[in-house]
């Protein structure tokens, strides 16, 4: 059964989600692989299907019942969404102490108290997923469930937390980039090259990043670096088809533009490692020598949690979604239209992407400015704080 799940699971979780699964969920999850379902969401749901596998046995000693029953759901919410201060005065209050014990040995649970309302929606959506592709009518919709979970996401006083809990603006990039020295080891030149295309580009989920193929480049007639100036230099544009992403579908063709600095940086990579076809950002192994396969996209978090450690900045502060959060926040700082960042960004929900955005107001966007085209003067007359320093 694992070397059926190889391209599925999660490269970190493999063993553990083998031991698992059974033969049913390592099937369905097959099923949804040839439809085409996005490599990341197929990720995620078959974590949260080991989970769910791994608490119900410790739970009731049986494995996940298919179709799940209303009492079964209604146990999965009362053991994760809890009162602590319930649970001072009757100790039966909220996930029993033998389940939890049994998850936190298996490396599942790592919170002491009880968990966040975003993960335990998302286990339950996911639940709810697979009964619909195994032609199953599960209790989701139950009246009694959902008035369940609304009165436990009411009384739970775990604050929502955030992917990353700080943004990766321009300033926190420049300090990873000088990290990268782009003259000496290839290992730079590809990291440098990563961060400046992720952030530029619309600050790119890191699955995006990990999938992006020299297939989906296009090379495009260079630009004027202002192009309110005919006399500016011309620097190099590339556009970037992203295929189905987490919002799209391969047909709705969606396409970014990377301009100036980030596209020499993408351009200087290429040529450095020799790639010519393939994956465009590669694994390299400690002794400096390229690999023929894509990086994983938790290896793209672990490139930025790298390049913050080395950058003297608090790895636990950051993650690789921080750059997503740190574009929308630079074009707040700097006035950009909020329809003309979702553009770049491709974020389809305005509320979802006002949050990210709504920490200042800005005027000129990342990707026109800075970290994309090059040196231009910032506001107050100031060289924009991202152009100082180029690799």
């Amino acid at each position: 059964m694992r070397d059926a799940l190889a391209g599925i699971l999660p490269f970190d979780a493999r063993e553990r989600l083998a031991a698992l699964l059974t033969d049913e969920d390592t099937a369905t999850l097959k099923h949804l692989a040839r439809t085409g379902m996005g490599a990341d969401t197929l990720r995620a749901l078959a974590s949260d299907l080991g989970y769910l596998e791994a608490w119900c046995r410790a739970a009731t000693g049986h494995p996940l019942p298919w179709p799940a029953t209303e009492a079964l759901a209604l146990k999965f919410v009362a053991h994760h969404l809890w009162d602590p201060v319930q649970r001072e005065s009757d100790p039966r209050h909220g996930m029993p102490a033998p389940v939890s014990d049994d998850l936190r040995a298996r490396g599942l649970l790592r919170v002491a108290g009880p968990h966040a309302v975003a993960p335990v929606r998302r286990r339950l959506a996911h639940w709810s997923t697979l009964h619909r592709f195994r032609g199953l009518d599960g209790p989701f919709k139950a009246p009694r469930l959902r008035t369940a979970l609304s009165l436990a996401v009411r009384a739970s006083r775990r604050p929502r937390t955030r992917k990353s809990a700080r943004p990766v603006t321009v300033a926190v990039v420049e300090k990873l980039l000088a990290t990268c020295l782009f003259d000496h080891q290839l290992v730079d030149r590809r990291d440098g090259a990563l961060l400046l295309v992720a952030f530029a580009s619309g600050g790119r989920r890191r699955a995006e990043v990990a999938g992006l193929r020299v297939e989906d480049l296009v090379r495009e007639a260079p630009v004027l670096l202002d192009p309110a100036d005919p006399d500016s230099p011309r620097v190099p544009k590339i556009t970037i088809r992203l295929g189905r992403t987490k919002t799209t579908t391969a047909e709705e063709d969606a396409r970014v533009v990377v301009i100036g600095r980030a596209a020499q940086a993408l351009l200087d990579w290429l040529t450095a490692a020799w790639i010519e076809a393939g994956a465009v950002f590669r694994r390299i192994d400690r002794w400096g020598r390229l690999g023929a396969t894509a990086l994983d996209p938790q290896g793209v978090n672990a490139i930025l949690k790298a390049r913050c450690a080395r950058a003297g900045l608090d790895p636990a502060l950051f993650s690789a979604h921080g750059l997503r959060s740190g574009f929308m926040t630079e074009a707040g700082r700097q006035g950009v239209p909020l329809p003309e960042a979702m553009r770049l960004s491709q974020h389809r929900s305005v509320q979802q992407a006002a949050r990210r955005g709504s920490a200042r107001r800005s005027r000129a966007a990342p990707s026109r400015a800075g970290l994309s085209r090059g040196r231009r003067r910032g506001r107050r007359g100031r060289p924009c704080p991202s152009c100082r320093r180029r690799p």
